[in-house]
Order: structure tokens, then C-alpha cells, then sequence
């Protein structure tokens, strides 16, 4: 399957989703067959009240089957958050890529990707 051209696009969905980090990877976001999706924002917070955690979030690319750091075991202090991508800086996924993410400790992170799912059909 072909991903849209997507000057052709016919339909541009705007989602969020929201996920627990834990210590282990989690896939978070796939981007399905014939789909492109923009990715504008991951933003990654601690709700812990005491402890820094580190957070470590990255991008599978299907093509290449090789996995790159978009932020590598960066502390994110106490109620803070980081800004792993914005707006100004997206990144497009294609079919079978994905974006990826882990915490150094359960229970501490959360993390919310925006995206657009972009469809020619």
C-alpha cells in the first residue's frame, strides 16, 4: 500500500492521544495503511510531586526497519514537562512507522502526541 500524496489529500483529522510511560518501550502512535500522519506536538510530563524522571522518546522508521531518538534519557524535573516537538518543528509518518516512548520510572511520566491523520479517500 501507497501512502496519499498529500497535496490530494481529501480529508485532515485532527486527534490526540494520551498515554502512562513505563519503564518499558510502549508503541504509541502507529500510523496506519494508506493514512499519512503529521505529528505537531509530544509533550511528556511528570506528575510526580518529589522526583525527576527521565524520559526517552524516539521515531521507527518502517522503511529503513531502524529506530531514531527524538529525546534520549532526558530528565524532566518534578511537575515540569518537556516539549519533545512542536508545531514548528513536525515530523510526517508513513505506513508502519511509529513514534515510541519509555520513563525511567513507573508511574511518573505521561505523555500526549497531537497529530493529523491526513486521507485521499
Amino acid at each position: 500500500m501507497a501512502a496519499p500524496n498529500i497535496v490530494n489529500v481529501t480529508s485532515i483529522y485532527g486527534k490526540t492521544t494520551a498515554e502512562d510511560l513505563t519503564t518499558g518501550t510502549l508503541q504509541l502512535l502507529l500510523c496506519p495503511t494508506d493514512k499519512v500522519l503529521k505529528v505537531n506536538t509530544i509533550i511528556v510530563s511528570n506528575i510526580d510531586g518529589t522526583n525527576a524522571a527521565d524520559a526517552t522518546v524516539g521515531y521507527y522508521n518502517d522503511v529503513d526497519n531502524a529506530n531514531y531518538s527524538l529525546a534520549s534519557t532526558i530528565s524532566v524535573p518534578a511537575d515540569s514537562t518537556l516539549v519533545v516537538l512542536s508545531k514548528d518543528t513536525s515530523i510526517y509518518l508513513q505506513e508502519g512507522d511509529y513514534i515510541y516512548g519509555s520513563a525511567s520510572a513507573a508511574g511518573d511520566l505521561q505523555i500526549i502526541i497531537s497529530y493529523e491523520e491526513l486521507d485521499d479517500a
